[in-house]
């Protein structure tokens, strides 16, 4: 099993929604472009939105064991995948990477 590297790509922001549909909430997310997070197989990295991590961890887990070519042929890289979380009002995107080194079991 390999660790999967993530690295957040862009962060967009919503304020017609949010003002619209939103409650306020004091501290929607901690996520800042360019912060990169290594992922040890199935284990969640600290400091890991755990909402981010339920939308990204199937493709982490299938990354990590080997799986590659998501959608037939839709990354340029195999071993990769671009998944956005799953706020409708604040998505961030990240850029999953297999990487060479083994995660510890």
């Amino acid at each position: 099993m390999k660790k999967v590297k993530i690295t957040v790509m862009k962060i967009a922001c919503y304020p017609d929604l949010i003002e619209k549909y939103e409650n306020p909430i004091p501290h929607p997310c901690d996520m800042a472009k360019g912060m990169v997070f290594l992922a040890n197989g199935w284990q969640k990295p600290i400091g890991f939105c755990d909402s981010a991590w339920e939308t990204l961890s199937p493709f982490v887990m299938t990354l990590a064991h080997g799986g590659e070519d998501f959608y037939n042929g839709w990354m340029k890289n195999k071993k990769s995948a671009m998944i956005s979380c799953n706020d409708g009002f604040r998505p961030v995107s990240f850029l999953l990477e297999t990487t060479e080194e083994d995660a510890k079991e």
